[in-house]
């Protein structure tokens, strides 16, 4: 099946053309005639399975440019609120349509200018709400409602908030014109009860629950806990790699690490965290997708629907403490049916979120010595195999051989 037989406008077809696809994956085969349908969706899928472009085609196929909002887009964190704005302009460019990007932290100015003439809003939703109050955000010509990361915006308390901004758009009946679709990764009971509210006979389309890519190599590698720096360097070293993520839990052990990789001569590299001003975010995501910067040091604020097809490895420098957390992780690499490699840095501190997450992929984790580093003796080597690692970087990511 290729796009051009899913019933896309031409002007959307024009534009996929133009970004090299010929082929769809999974989701966007099974969602998009759905959507194109006029159906409500819910949409599971795990990480890099281009779940954006499944709802954003068929959504920009169906409007006309009118200068008034007809798709809104809800989004839990300001980076996926930009990166899908952008997919959208990206493949409505030919339509005519505009987009605003709706978020917290920058001033209602350049918000207020795109609004008034926009037929696409992505926002986040503390912000959209505060443009209704202010008589700059319309509902009343709705026509497609996209929640994305529901599961996300739970976690982070905007689900209150999110019913309200549901509750002003066109509700969606057999007499009313507003399509709903429904993005979640997971869907505890809190979003299975939300979405037999706010949806309307919809339809399934479910790939896989979270789960580990196929297309990634990963593994665990113990160390005594007075070597996890030093093991992350050996690590950086000796690796092949065209870009990585280093996921940390705090934010001071980000800016930590970054220092510390920039002390060993590798200055293409850059933190990404909460505490780092929104403006300097996105340069950091913007130089990471570039090449100006060849690591990334992050926070979880990254785990999660950021859209960097190129990472090829994936280093935990802890152990997630949520196992789910684990897959959202390193399903940043291996990504579009290339390859990827995620290593885990393990202290016996941390054995029983090890455990966690192993229960959680339903099976044991290879542990992993890297050949050539000193090790510091802790038990947890005692069934760890060596693995040598290519130095060489690659200038690309590899493909997966179908």
């Amino acid at each position: 099946m290729s796009f051009a037989d899913l019933g896309l406008s031409e002007a959307v077809l024009t534009a996929v053309a133009e970004s090299g696809y010929e082929n769809p994956t999974p989701i966007q085969a099974k969602a998009i005639p759905l959507i194109l349908e006029g159906k409500d969706v819910i949409g599971a899928s795990q990480t890099g399975t281009g779940k954006t472009a499944a709802f954003a085609l068929p959504s920009l196929s169906k409007i006309k440019a009118l200068g008034k909002p007809q798709i809104l887009v809800l989004e839990p964190t300001r980076e996926l609120a930009h990166q899908v704005a952008e997919q959208f302009e990206h493949y409505g460019k030919h339509t005519g349509c505009k987009v605003a990007l709706i978020y917290g932290g920058m001033g209602y100015g350049t918000q207020d200018e795109q609004m008034a003439v926009a037929d696409i809003v992505v926002a986040t939703p503390g912000r959209l709400v505060d443009h209704f109050y202010r008589g700059t955000m319309r509902f009343g010509n709705i026509e497609i409602l996209i929640l994305d990361e529901v599961d996300r915006m739970l976690d982070m308390g905007f689900l209150p908030i999110v019913r309200k901004i549901v509750g002003l758009c066109p509700w969606n009946t057999d007499e009313s014109s507003r399509q709903t679709l429904f993005f979640s990764a997971t869907m505890p009971l809190a979003i299975q009860g939300f979405a037999q509210w706010c949806l309307h006979n919809p339809e399934s389309v479910e790939i896989a629950r979270a789960a580990v890519p196929d297309t990634v190599n990963h593994a665990f590698y113990p160390v005594s806990m007075d070597q996890r720096d030093e093991l992350l360097l050996a690590l950086l070293e000796k690796t092949e790699f065209h870009s990585v993520m280093i996921f940390t839990r705090t934010r001071k052990e980000a800016d930590t690490l970054t220092g510390l990789i920039k002390g060993t001569g590798h200055d293409e590299v850059v933190a990404m965290h909460s505490d780092v001003k929104q403006s300097d975010r996105l340069k950091a995501l913007a130089g990471f997708k570039d090449g100006t910067y060849n690591i990334l040091v992050a926070t979880d604020v990254a785990a999660r629907g950021i859209d960097i097809s190129t990472v090829t490895h994936v280093i935990n420098y802890r152990v997630p403490e949520n196992a789910e957390d684990y897959v959202h992780r390193i399903g940043r690499t291996g990504r579009a049916e290339t390859e990827g490699d995620a290593f885990t840095i393990l202290t016996a501190d941390e054995i029983d979120f090890a455990t966690s997450v192993e229960n959680f992929v339903g099976k044991k984790i290879e542990r992993r010595k890297l050949e050539g580093f000193t090790y510091t003796y802790t038990a947890l080597l005692d069934e760890s195999p060596g693995k040598s690692v290519r130095k060489k970087r690659r200038p690309a990511p590899r493909r997966r051989r179908k």
